[in-house]
């Protein structure tokens, strides 16, 4: 009650609590797909365009500390639905089923669409699902989302020219090659114009620029003389920049700017060929699939016209599993009765304000073996593998993770041990006869 209050008089502060008690906003939630830290110009990107992208930047907010769920795809995604953290979440690695599919949701999962849903929301997934194939537990139709349009199998989003998306849990056949990025963005521009007149979630999970690395042409970057993989992630990202840039112009063109907040973010570090030669994870150590900041720490940008602060860079810590939450006081809703999640509200960060001190963010990962990740103040702890001693790093003075400082802080590298112990609770999801997925 008290956070709702707060949020009340930071809108009634900046004039907009009339229109906060007449419509609940519309939630757009757009995740890039492998996109490093330091993919966009905003982020310090010098070589690739990224021009709607750091407009958007420029008039919302820019966070520099903003994670993952954690460093691959669809645990990642899980935390975001999920509102849980890894060492709570039920999907904790790339499991693939056969012939189509990853290891689904458990039955009685509440993600943050089907509390907008409840909320009086309607809903879209547009994109990449990859939390259960179709008929099971994990259908995204039995999660909360009204529409789907995309892969359901993430397996089968690395082919940008497939024979087939699904829209609904119906084989879209596309007969002649197609490129899917502009599919599914046609698809997105297109649920928003049928449903402008009332509240909406979108979750725009765009697949670019995820290997493997296939783009119509290479736009702006055909006569560089760089290496051609450069060349064509480069061409990916602008891509994705593009349809970000039709997608506000829409939301523009509707009368629907400031009744829409817009998050853009992707679901974990860049691992791409060319990542050295881009600099796509910035200054950071790490890529996908560890536990160091360049595998965790991701572009987020948020944009309210009226609402969140204009050209305002915050570094307040948050992760994909505040979102939940966020979402649902976003809505004006209710988190339903017993559901336990482990992300808080970032709404007052959101408007300009601080966040509530939390004990720590915690990650882990299953792929390819155990490890561990926690951040407590701007304390971060690594176990690279089970087992393997902790590591210990002082973000503040040291955020590329250089100096393992666990044996001059033994009091810190402790209390790591304690909160990696206490996060990690065992599930009967982690393993099982299901095969890991190739998703890269």
């Amino acid at each position: 009650m008290k956070q709702l209050l707060v949020f009340a008089c930071v809108l009634s502060a900046i004039g907009s609590g009339s229109y906060a008690a007449e419509r609940p906003p519309n939630v757009v939630f757009v995740l890039a797909d492998d996109l490093g830290y330091g993919d966009l110009g905003c982020y310090g990107q010098k070589l690739i365009q990224t021009l709607n992208l750091d407009r958007m930047a420029a008039e919302g907010m820019r966070f520099t500390q903003a994670y993952c769920g954690t460093s691959v795809c669809a645990p990642s995604r899980c935390a975001l639905m999920t509102g849980r953290h890894i060492g709570h979440a039920a999907i904790r690695a790339n499991r693939e089923v056969q012939p189509e599919g990853q290891f689904p949701l458990p039955a009685g999962t509440v993600t943050v669409a089907q509390i907008l849903k409840d909320a009086g929301y309607t809903t879209a997934l547009v994109g990449k699902w990859g939390l259960g194939f179709w008929g099971s537990t994990g259908d995204p139709l039995a999660n909360g989302f009204d529409h789907f349009f995309g892969y359901n199998c993430q397996r089968k989003a690395h082919d940008y020219y497939p024979a087939y998306l699904w829209r609904n849990g119906v084989k879209v056949e596309l007969g002649s090659r197609k490129y899917s990025p502009d599919l599914m963005a046609d698809e997105a521009l297109d649920w928003v114009r049928r449903h402008k007149d009332r509240p909406f979630f979108l979750y725009f999970a765009a697949t670019l620029p995820h290997a493997k690395f296939e783009v119509p042409n290479l736009g702006p970057y055909a006569s560089k003389p760089w290496p051609e993989p450069a060349k064509k992630y480069a061409a990916m990202v602008s891509r994705l920049d593009d349809d970000v840039g039709r997608l506000l112009a829409l939301l523009k063109e509707l009368g629907l700017d400031q009744r829409t907040i817009v998050f853009f973010t992707s679901d974990n570090g860049a691992d791409n060929p060319a990542r050295d030669f881009l600099k796509s994870n910035g200054d950071l150590r790490g890529i996908k699939r560890t536990m160091y900041e360049g595998g965790l720490r991701e572009p987020m940008i948020v944009r309210w016209p009226g609402h969140v602060p204009a050209g305002k860079t915050s570094d307040a810590p948050w992760a994909f599993y505040d979102f939940l939450p966020t979402a649902v006081e976003l809505a004006g809703a209710k988190l339903p009765a017993g559901l336990n999640i482990d992300g808080i509200s970032v709404v007052p960060a959101l408007l300009g304000g601080e966040l509530p001190v939390r004990p720590y963010l915690y990650w882990e990962l299953h792929e390819p073996h155990f490890m561990q990740a926690a951040r407590f103040g701007d304390w971060k702890a690594v176990r690279p593998a089970a087992g393997a001693p902790v590591e210990v790093y002082d973000l503040k003075a040291d955020r590329q993770e250089n100096h393992n400082v666990a044996a001059a802080h033994a009091d810190v590298a402790a209390r790591a041990e304690d909160i990696l112990r206490a996060a990690h609770v065992d599930s009967p999801f982690t393993t099982g006869t299901t095969k890991k997925s190739k998703d890269r």
